[in-house]
């Protein structure tokens, strides 16, 4: 049975053995106007299209267009789907964060600017209060943390091994902790662990808060 949608086209050559690897599923075709690497990341809008693949591990002509297929846009989802209270980052806490990556990314490459960053895994997060003096039955934030999982296409400037307007698409972690919340003057500090995964930063996400809150 068709897939809705299905059109009928036939499969590239090079794609047999992916598909080989893939019985019963889907090869996909990338546009490389959008993504150099097809191994690395690869955002949904750069993804034309998909051939079904038999369960003998072959691609049939059976074609499904990717009506997302276009510019690659920022996706901030992932990290207020949770309904984790992101209050402290303002009213725009996806585009603070993006904020934040982007002249981190700067710092290291004069010039460098992210053209898209999407957050792509479920955040991780550590709160801390303590109860406010004249009502009992609430919590005022004292020390608030977060790790979020992302991938992101930053154009750098030209230079002797980068030509212009060259693209690079990176993945990593980003966290940031600020203590001290109730006084005066927080403290703040971030970190961007470039090509990290959650699973290896989010258990430092606790200890990065607590070393941060003990610092002068």
């Amino acid at each position: 049975m068709d897939t809705p949608g299905s059109q009928w086209r036939t499969p590239p050559p090079e794609l047999a053995a992916e598909a080989a690897r893939r019985p019963g599923g889907w090869v996909y075709e990338i546009d490389g106007e959008l993504v150099d690497d097809p191994n690395g990341y690869v955002p949904p809008e750069a993804i034309r299209g998909g051939w079904k693949v038999d369960d003998t591990g072959r691609a049939t002509g059976e074609y499904v267009p990717n009506d997302k297929h276009g510019p690659v846009q920022d996706d901030f989802s992932a990290l207020t789907e949770p309904g984790h209270w992101l209050g402290w980052l303002g009213d725009d806490p996806g585009r603070t964060l993006r904020d934040s990556i982007e002249l981190t990314l700067a710092q290291q490459v004069k010039g460098a600017n992210v053209e898209w960053l999407k957050f792509v895994e479920t955040p991780e997060f550590v709160t801390g209060g303590k109860p406010v003096p004249d009502d009992p039955d609430r919590l005022q934030l004292v020390r608030t943390g977060l790790a979020v999982q992302f991938a992101l296409c930053v154009v750098q400037p030209a230079g002797r091994f980068k030509r212009a307007g060259q693209r690079d698409i990176l993945t990593g972690v980003f966290s940031l902790a600020i203590v001290a919340m109730d006084e005066p003057q927080a403290r703040e500090r971030s970190w961007l662990d470039l090509g990290a995964t959650m699973e290896q930063i989010g258990p430092l996400l606790e200890t990065r808060v607590v070393e941060l809150e003990q610092t002068t």
